[in-house]
């Protein structure tokens, strides 16, 4: 039933937002409708159109709230006034709202609008789009839920500050949105596979909804690569998360993960993405991204990655995206070609770059790089550092643990 609801949001919100034209109230009235549905299915069965119950349970809401607001208005003044631009309207024929039409990427490109900050694009586009609770948002990012439902109260009232309009943003503005959109996506399974802070590594809810809603965008847009890339890169990357922690809860690197028990069918249909989105659109970052962790997924072992392949792609991405992080996956595969100097003389060119110094990703990946250069008491220290750092308690566990087993030898 929660898998069906999830479907069925975009959905039901497309249509009372084509009818009533407030995005911000029927977004509310979608929510109780929803906590009803969860309800009385759960002790009366789903009904047979799920899909027409929801979207005749939130227009009775909308409506006895427009009637409750021109009851109020008209005790307030004589004569009503007109209805402001953007509130509810008066609902008109059925038909529009029972109509059959799919507005996942509408809503997609309005929770992405270019007013919210991208912390209130991934919460509005989760609840909106994802049919995420507000409780289940705030847990997967660690804030308390009356934080989140003030963030999500927040980016509907500046969406109607800005009076953004349920409608298709103009063809040269699509860039720029579909960038916002992808990148909501790929912060979301970010978040999802490597929680930045909390006692767990991974948070399924979120990889599963980012996963989720990037392969409905990749349906609306089959052509697109980068939609076809981005979703292969989390394909890829899903693959492995049975690996990738053990029953402890301790982090597992990707050298030292047992490969069988990666998901060999997630594997292949990031391949089949990967390798069509490459021979036939133009290549871009998630693309890129895409065929690095594809040389990753398909070597039998660690051994037998090919490293050379991986740096020509690191090579290739930071031409087209350069950012610290680029650089610092590049010094590792630079390090296993031409040795660890070469990629801890890389990592230099981070120590001064403001927007990743401070990470514990950079002295994480300079303390693996000096291990392998056999300068023990130095990579112990970094892993320290790296420690103090990290917010992950898996990761600082991690990261403790190599400083330990240095610490020993």
């Amino acid at each position: 039933m929660e898998d069906l609801l999830r479907q069925l949001t975009p959905q039901v919100l497309g249509a009372l937002t084509r009818r009533f034209g407030s995005f911000d109230q029927c977004e509310d009235a979608l929510q109780e409708a929803l906590l009803a549905a969860a309800v009385q299915w759960s002790q009366q069965g789903i009904p047979g159109n799920p899909r027409g119950w929801l979207v005749t349970a939130a227009a009775r809401r909308l409506t006895d709230q427009l009637r409750s607001d021109s009851a109020r208005r008209r005790r307030e003044q004589a004569t009503a006034g007109p209805l402001r631009s953007g509130d509810v309207q008066s609902p008109g024929p059925d038909s529009e709202l029972s109509a059959d039409r799919d507005d996942s990427l509408l809503l997609l490109f309005l929770c992405c609008h270019p007013s919210l900050t991208p912390a209130s694009q991934i919460a509005l586009t989760l609840r909106s789009v994802g049919g995420l609770t507000t409780a289940q948002i705030a847990s997967a990012f660690l804030v308390p839920e009356a934080t989140m439902g003030q963030r999500i109260s927040r980016a509907k009232q500046r969406l109607k500050d800005a009076g953004a309009t349920f409608a298709m943003p103009e063809r040269a503005a699509w860039p720029q949105r579909l960038a916002a959109v992808l990148h909501v996506l790929y912060l979301t399974f970010n978040e999802g596979y490597t929680a930045t802070g909390g006692p767990e590594l991974t948070s399924a809810e979120l990889t599963t909804e980012a996963i989720r809603l990037t392969s409905e965008l990749h349906r609306l847009l089959p052509d697109d690569g980068e939609v076809a890339g981005l979703l292969a890169l989390m394909l890829f990357t899903e693959a492995r998360r049975a690996a990738r922690v053990s029953r402890n809860g301790s982090l597992i690197p990707l050298a030292d993960q047992d490969r069988s028990k990666w998901d060999r069918q997630q594997i292949r249909q990031g391949v089949t993405l990967i390798s069509d989105a490459l021979t036939r659109t133009e290549l871009g970052r998630y693309q890129l991204q895409a065929a690095i962790a594809a040389v990753h997924d398909e070597a039998a072992d660690a051994e037998s990655t090919d490293w050379a392949q991986i740096l020509g792609l690191y090579a290739l991405l930071q031409s087209i995206e350069p950012n610290p992080v680029v650089t610092l996956n590049r010094a590792v595969a630079l390090a296993m070609v031409r040795g660890p100097r070469a990629g801890l003389r890389l990592l230099e060119s981070l120590d001064g770059d403001e927007r990743i110094a401070r990470h514990h990703r950079l002295p994480a990946v300079r303390g693996h790089l000096l291990e392998m250069d056999g300068d023990i008491e130095a990579a112990r220290q970094a892993y320290l550092t790296a420690a103090r750092r990290a917010t992950s308690a898996p990761e600082k566990r991690y990261l403790q643990a190599r400083a330990a087993l240095l610490a020993r030898r």
